[in-house]
């Protein structure tokens, strides 16, 4: 009788957990709502006087997400202005909802992915977590090793879903 062979545990292949790249931290929300007059209009001197005297050390560590609730045009000095108090405190600052913010940050490390440990391998990019990675993840991580990968799979080395095969012919350096 043969013995068996673990397959899955002999196989080049190469896993990327996208949970990996989850934001750390909590993200809390900074709505421009309470600061609009009348819930329409944003006026300067109220405004840089209330961020004056807002209590910024709350978010210290965190991730804040910066945006308007209330249909107003918010002219585009009180985001810098914003981001200007927040930054000494907060993890990072970013203009969208604290539900957008997932998706911005994780488009923002993989964008600053370096490939070149990729080169010339077979991936897979894990398919479950515990955490809720956005579809735009995968697309992105898809775009990004596509030029240098052999291959890229979506799911477990167990129980893989073909998505991208170079082409034999194909050279390795090609874009």
């Amino acid at each position: 009788m043969e013995a068996l062979v673990n397959r899955v545990a002999n196989s080049k292949l190469v896993t990327i957990d996208l949970e990996t790249f989850y934001p750390s931290g909590e993200t809390v929300p900074f709505d421009l709502k309470q600061y609009l007059f009348m819930e329409l209009i944003l006026k300067e001197k109220d405004f840089r006087d209330a961020l004056k005297s807002h209590d910024w050390s709350q978010y210290t560590g965190k991730n804040v997400a910066v945006y308007c609730s209330a249909d107003a045009i918010i002219p585009m000095w009180a985001y810098m202005l914003v981001a200007t108090y927040a930054t000494p405190y907060a993890a990072d600052v970013a203009l969208c909802t604290p539900e957008q913010y997932t998706e911005l940050a994780f488009f923002r490390k993989l964008s600053s992915l370096d490939t070149t440990e990729y080169a010339g391998e077979r991936i897979v990019v894990k398919g479950c977590s515990d955490k809720p990675v956005p579809a735009s993840a995968y697309l992105e991580i898809t775009r990004k090793l596509q030029p240098v990968a052999q291959s890229i799979m979506f799911g477990e080395p167990c129980s893989t879903v073909p998505v991208y095969k170079k082409a034999a012919n194909q050279d390795k350096t090609e874009a």
